[in-house]
């Protein structure tokens, strides 16, 4: 494609979009969108996944990439010109525990996705500037366990805590438009963008056939609602925390978030009572509601000495554990004695996990081995790099061995004559061994 733009040509633009909006810091930005021309939304083709599923369109990547400079030339013109139109997305599900039909995503056309990551990345270069060091869901250079070390060390530090773990009913479903635009307002004004924003917001949903459009909500799925919903709980709950909250506490409050999963960690039980009641009134306010049952204070403080121990456990109930990101933390001693927090696999995730490898496994039960193992081994890997971290390797290893059980039930079931016995299946993982388990996330924990 002639006029192929290098990546650093692009993040060149995106450091001088970040530079002014640092220097003009509260300030509104009204002229962005001249940023974004044909070798911009090169990048942005190139950053968006290519084997996702298919919009309304049925369009694949491989079919918009035949006329690629083409396609990017019209798409470009019609964003600047406003002629753009924004296609329903389609409404498809995942798994979710405790929900039968799964959690709801929409599927963006290709050609939106491309135009989506395009104006996020233009977006992620000005809110980098503002969002607070609180926040690390969907931002770069930043991880849940980067969230869960910081956590780690809070406690640490604080020997324990109250924490209010914060359970938002479906937060991406109910996202106010009417505040997203005030919030927005406050810092992005350029035309092109705002109006193309408008547009996603009202774009629809397209499901079995029949259209709706949602008053509120920004569909998980497509390439901007990540960033429209930290921006939203940026001001709803991040600055509130901050500018409203600490200044008025007795102790140490901390607040971590990844995307509209938060927990806010304090150093008084009073602080931690008192934020938790004020909590539903400030969600309310801009139209988020909170789980009654699952927002809660939790006591999670270190055990003392035996006989303070078993005063506490009398007097106020033994210290709890809480699961945050998908792992439940806990307290245990360390290999030097010391009392620590530590990190396992949540059962709920441990189980979801296992389910979706033994549905894969049935399904395919009739492939070649090979193909099989194929497949099987990066699934393993993904969920090694994310689970196997310092202290849960003992989890994350009967994963595997329930993984080869899995396995093994429906390669056994590939026929009435049940030939693959535990003896042939060894032979088998010896030809096709299952991934070795190690620590590939350190921490603090020794």
């Amino acid at each position: 494609m002639a006029g192929t733009p290098s990546p650093t040509t692009v993040s060149t633009k995106l450091h001088r979009i970040a530079t002014v909006a640092k220097e003009a810091s509260g300030r509104v930005l009204t002229t962005l969108a001249h940023h974004i021309d044909v070798p911009f939304l090169l990048e942005a083709y190139r950053r968006t996944r290519k084997d996702g599923a298919v919009g309304v369109d049925g369009q694949t990547a491989a079919v918009y990439a035949e006329h690629l400079e083409e396609n990017l030339t019209s798409l470009l013109q019609r964003f600047k010109s406003g002629s753009y139109h924004a296609p329903p997305v389609r409404r498809a599900y995942i798994p979710k525990v405790g929900s039968p039909k799964g959690r709801p995503i929409g599927v963006p056309t290709f050609e939106d996705k491309v135009l989506q990551r395009a104006v996020a990345m233009v977006l992620e270069a000005v809110y980098e500037e503002d969002f607070l060091d609180c926040s690390y869901g969907f931002r770069p250079k930043r991880s849940p366990h980067q969230a869960l070390d910081a956590i780690w060390h809070t406690f640490m530090n604080m020997r324990g805590g109250w924490i209010i773990k914060i359970d938002i009913q479906q937060c991406f479903d109910t996202v106010d438009h009417q505040h997203l635009r005030s919030f927005l307002d406050q810092r992005i004004r350029d035309g092109v963008i705002r109006r193309t924003i408008d547009k996603w917001l009202k774009a629809g949903v397209l499901e079995d056939g029949r259209m709706m459009h949602p008053e509120a909500g920004t569909p998980q799925g497509s390439g901007i609602s990540p960033l429209l919903m930290n921006v939203f709980m940026h001001h709803v709950l991040d600055l509130w925390v901050e500018q409203m909250v600490q200044p008025h506490c007795e102790g140490r409050v901390a607040l971590y978030r990844f995307a509209d999963d938060a927990l806010i960690v304090c150093a008084s039980e009073r602080d931690a009572h008192r934020i938790h009641a004020t909590l539903p009134k400030r969600c309310a306010k801009y139209g988020l509601t909170l789980h009654p049952d699952k927002t809660r204070v939790i006591h999670f403080t270190r055990p003392l000495y035996p006989q303070e121990a078993r005063r506490l456990l009398q007097q106020e109930g033994k210290s709890e554990t809480f699961e945050f990101l998908g792992f439940t933390h806990y307290w245990g001693r360390s290999q030097k004695g010391y009392w620590v927090v530590k990190r396992k696999t949540a059962a709920s995730r441990f189980t979801r996990s296992l389910k979706r490898i033994a549905e894969w496994c049935r399904e395919h039960r009739h492939y070649p081995v090979a193909w099989q193992h194929e497949q099987l081994v990066p699934k393993l890997r993904g969920h090694f790099a994310y689970y196997a971290i310092t202290g849960n390797l003992r989890t994350v290893q009967a994963f595997r061995v329930a993984v080869a059980q899995v396995w093994r039930k429906w390669l056994n079931r590939r026929s009435q004559r049940r030939g693959m016995t535990w003896e042939r299946f060894a032979r088998a993982l010896q030809r096709y061994p299952l991934p070795v388990v190690r620590v590939v996330r350190s921490s603090a924990v020794t």
